[in-house]
């Protein structure tokens, strides 16, 4: 019988303590979950190639579709995107911490399994303070691909995640039930003029308060 991941319910006093062991399992190469405003999210270290591998064969995800990433902060940019334009800039400024995801030009040297063999990679700040709290304690971004299998919904819960994935994820991060709802918008910037890749939690509209032009 399979065994069931390690569900740690948050707690303030325990917040080096949780900080610490995620370190330690993402530089081993494991896969946590962690809560985001939407869904929870399947996180392994993007510069470790098995870790990216063990992610993409747990999740049944075939290996030319490109994994986002999530962000502490914007400064956190500097080591995932090869350049920032403006437009970058001032949806930041916006719409972060929140459900947008930015594609942008990637900087070499990040594996094929992040960028999907695109030179871009797809980034966002997440609006969930202990995941932020988490990564920035980290000092490197996570993946944020959402937790299920192909093909089945995305879960909103701990004990979902560690129901349908057992021990092969080795930490979820219980802060109670993520919202659910719409997944994150993903906006193009590496086009012109940008583009909504996937429709999503911030409409249409709002994008084109600041971007009057996007497609």
């Amino acid at each position: 019988m399979r065994g069931m991941g390690y569900v740690w319910e948050w707690q303030e006093a325990e917040a080096e303590a949780l900080f610490q062991a995620a370190k330690k399992l993402l530089e081993a190469g494991r896969i946590i979950a962690l809560p985001t405003e939407t869904f929870y999210a399947l996180a392994v270290n993007p510069f470790q190639k098995e870790a990216l591998e063990a992610l993409f064969a747990l999740k049944g995800r075939p290996p030319e579709k490109p994994v986002l990433l999530l962000v502490a902060h914007p400064e956190m940019l500097a080591d995932l995107v090869a350049d920032l334009p403006e437009t970058a800039v001032r949806l930041i400024k916006k719409f972060w911490p929140g459900p947008l995801t930015l594609i942008l030009p990637a900087r070499p040297g990040l594996s094929p399994l992040v960028t999907g063999a695109t030179g871009t990679v797809g980034v966002r700040q997440p609006r969930q303070p202990i995941t932020c709290r988490l990564i920035d304690a980290l000092g490197f971004p996570v993946t944020g691909t959402s937790a299920n299998r192909l093909g089945q919904l995305p879960l909103t819960r701990a004990r979902e995640v560690e129901q349908e994935f057992g021990d092969e994820v080795s930490l979820i991060v219980d802060a109670g039930p993520c919202p659910g709802g719409l997944p994150s918008t993903i906006v193009d910037l590496s086009s012109a003029p940008p583009r909504v890749v996937r429709p999503g939690a911030v409409d249409l509209a709002r994008l084109q308060e600041v971007i009057p032009d996007i497609a």
